[in-house]
């Protein structure tokens, strides 16, 4: 039986006539996918709920605002395209390709080169374009880094409505896209030489990028849970993020969220439209002290989510999918409780780990140390080749900078790193000016 009699018969034993048969996600295309046409003009994503390869195709394409279709479907995860292309569980990289967004540098040597496109890199991407740099931005997932997870920013300047992170994320790609800035999608880098005058990153495919500058927004990850089975379990009932591309498979099901920040308290009201109920798992007293207090006022008033405080998670239970968590209180006490949905947003983890085999200086987080912040004992930094201090955002490395949140003291904020990334751009004029 091929995929189309499969697919309509998995429609007509699992859903009503007047039940939608598929979930509908994002908004309009980028890059250079093809416009999207009414009904199979989408891209179709089949596969089983729970599973961890359709789960990161719909993160990516959720993340990209690609609109999909995802239809529920046991067997194995297939990607239909709108030119009528079916891919068996493909690859990021080949969705990529298919969608015409993977690309090399045009380059032998840039004047900058961004690593992460996350607000700060997007934000230097955009200002260094706009005054004539060739730059390059590299990102190893997705456009947006933390915040394009986020089901809505409602506290960044202009945006009295709120925006979406995929929007703003969306936005800023074609501004800096217009200006002539070059990204390169899907793309991790593994290693780098940097040398003042002279950068160079290697590519997980061995691809070199050359740039007389550099900057670094790789931003940090969600910090795991470090509990038995997590990896198991991960994009199969566990998620570690806001997780907006499964709100609308939750539906009448309870969802639990750690963590008692920002991206955890709009993921929560974000569920909160779909689930039957809303835990949010938090260690201290009250949200009070961690989060905004628009997002605080809502909590309390949504009649479906519940704050579980001095409480966290133990331990993972299931088959193939996260069935059950262990929920442990402030009296020791614990329980267990059915769920298929957990989604973690505890602190963060900085994307560094190949900062030390250059010599990069790093606090003992991991973050990255520049200008003022950098070791000196009242002299220059230690090895600093140069008569000038180190600027504003530069690391120890000469024409070396870092942006957002992967920085030493950053302030956890949109907007903070959009500025950095824009603050950035004008001390590297002064290092490629010679200045």
């Amino acid at each position: 039986m091929d995929l189309d009699a499969l697919v309509d018969e998995a429609l007509a034993e699992s859903f009503p006539a007047s039940d939608p048969p598929s979930w509908t996600l994002g908004l309009e295309p980028q890059h250079a996918a093809p416009a999207p046409q009414a009904g199979r003009g989408l891209v179709r994503i089949y596969g089983p709920v729970g599973n961890a390869a359709t789960h990161a195709i719909r993160d990516f394409l959720h993340r990209c605002d690609v609109p999909f279709e995802f239809v529920p479907l046991a067997g194995v995860p297939t990607c239909e395209f709108p030119d009528g292309t079916r891919m068996e569980t493909p690859t990021i990289r080949q969705v990529t390709e298919k969608l015409g967004w993977f690309r090399n540098p045009s380059r032998t040597e840039y004047d900058l080169a961004i690593y992460g496109a996350g607000p700060a890199g997007l934000s230097a991407a955009v200002y260094a374009a706009a005054d004539g740099l060739s730059t390059v931005l590299v990102e190893r997932w997705a456009l947006g880094g933390q915040a394009g997870s986020s089901w809505k920013i409602e506290n960044y300047l202009g945006f009295p409505e709120g925006v979406s992170g995929t929007e703003l994320a969306d936005r800023a790609r074609r501004q800096a896209e217009k200006f002539g800035a070059e990204i390169l999608l899907a793309r991790e880098g593994r290693s780098a030489e940097l040398q003042p005058g002279r950068g160079v990153g290697v590519l997980e495919d061995g691809t070199k990028i050359v740039a007389r500058a550099s900057l670094c927004a790789t931003g940090v990850a969600y910090r795991c849970l470090g509990l038995p089975n997590e990896d198991r379990f991960l994009g199969a009932g566990l998620y570690y993020g806001a997780g907006a591309s499964e709100a609308p498979l939750t539906a009448g099901e309870h969802v639990f969220i750690v963590g008692g920040g920002n991206s955890a308290g709009q993921a929560a009201m974000h569920f909160s439209n779909y689930a039957r109920q809303v835990s949010i798992v938090i260690r201290g007293d009250s949200l009070k002290q961690t989060l905004s207090a628009y997002l605080l006022q809502r909590i309390q008033s949504a009649p479906n989510i519940g704050v579980l405080p001095r409480t966290e998670v133990t331990a993972l239970h299931g088959d193939d999918t996260l069935r059950e968590i262990t929920l442990r209180d402030g009296s020791g006490r614990e329980r267990r409780m059915p769920t298929r949905w957990l989604f973690v947003c505890i602190g963060g983890e900085p994307h560094t780990q190949w900062a030390e085999a250059i010599g990069m200086a790093r606090d003992a987080g991991g973050y990255l140390i520049t200008g003022l912040d950098l070791p000196r004992d009242g002299q220059r930094p230690l090895g600093w080749p140069l008569d000038r201090e180190p600027y504003f955002l530069e690391s120890n490395i000469p024409g070396v900078f870092a942006a957002g949140d992967v920085r030493h003291n950053a302030v956890r904020r949109v907007a903070s790193a959009v500025g950095e990334g824009a603050m950035a751009v004008g001390f590297i004029h002064r290092v490629l000016d010679g200045r």
